[in-house]
């Protein structure tokens, strides 16, 4: 089935499903909204059928890892940078992902902040390929999870790479930076999250973790340029990030969410959808697209949903 008819069928579905519970005429309205948005992204979709690495090209995986983040960078090198890998139970899920694609090492891992589903998915990834090197903030947990991923990195020799704002990653051919965290943020683990905008020449990536909006406004008052044509929202799309400065000085024509179907958290959050809805931002979200996979040429972006 092409990719528009699959949009216009699962649409229907979810209006029938509507109609048979006798929804009121907001409901309804809101599934209208979420057609013409489906309609509007499929534009600048195709069809996921086969992921082949063209020179000149990078690409970026937001992989479904249910409630969680995760997003694999495959840079115009080759080179391979990995943000977050969910919970520990989408380990083996990333590990024959990476597989599939022909990864052997993965040059860059990236742990936004101790949390289990950001780095619990990541211990699996340790113990199957070699990891050249790994960046986290200075911050720690005491969960087992958290102590598991310490000792999965330990076991590879390796030792932290402290994330500190203004500085980037050794990879040619990208330009990277971290952005956060700025300050300092005791055991406000979420607004610890590193914070890193990758540009390939005229496009650029700017992945949030779970930064909320206190370390949002710190980002914005350090002068960096924040500005994106792709925009990870912030902690699985959540009222607590996404602010209205930070939204309107990234402006960018892209964002992504990364959160589970029937969430108990209630994710993504009806107030941010209005915000992006209303900045006319073209929105995709693997809770209903599933693994979101953006190319860019540099100038250019397509995307590929499953």
């Amino acid at each position: 089935m092409e990719h528009s008819k699959k949009i216009k069928f699962i649409m229907s579905l979810i209006l029938l499903m509507f109609t048979l519970v006798a929804c009121d005429i907001n409901d309804i309205e809101d599934v209208t909204n979420l057609i013409e948005q489906f309609e509007d992204i499929a534009k600048d979709t195709k069809v996921n059928e086969e992921i082949v690495n063209v020179d000149g090209e990078m690409q970026v995986h937001f992989l479904d890892v249910g409630q969680g983040d995760s997003a694999l960078i495959i840079c115009p090198n080759g080179e391979s940078i990995l943000i977050d890998g969910g919970e520990k139970k989408y380990g083996d899920y990333i590990v024959d992902y990476l597989n599939k694609l022909g990864i052997e090492d993965i040059d860059v891992v990236i742990a936004t902040h101790p949390h289990s589903d950001h780095i619990g998915g990541l211990i699996t990834v340790f113990e199957n390929f070699n990891i050249k090197s790994v960046y986290t903030p200075r911050v720690t947990h005491t969960t087992k999870t958290y102590e598991e991923f310490v000792l999965a990195v330990q076991n590879q020799d390796l030792k932290f790479k402290e994330v500190k704002a203004g500085q980037g990653l050794e990879i040619q051919g990208i330009e990277t930076r971290f952005l956060g965290p700025v300050d300092t943020y005791g055991d406000d683990l979420n607004n610890w999250s590193a914070v890193i905008k990758i540009n390939y020449k005229n496009t650029s990536f700017l992945f949030t973790g779970d930064a909320e909006i206190k370390s949002e406004n710190d980002i914005i008052s350090s002068d960096a340029d924040i500005e994106a044509t792709v925009l990870k929202i912030g902690h699985h799309g959540s009222d607590t990030s996404s602010g209205d400065d930070f939204l309107d000085m990234v402006n960018p024509k892209y964002a992504v969410i990364s959160a589970g179907v029937d969430n108990k958290y209630g994710h993504p959050h009806r107030s941010i959808l209005d915000k992006i809805n209303n900045k006319g931002i073209k929105l995709y979200r693997t809770d209903l697209q599933g693994s979101i996979i953006a190319f860019s040429d540099g100038k250019d972006l397509t995307f590929t949903t499953d």
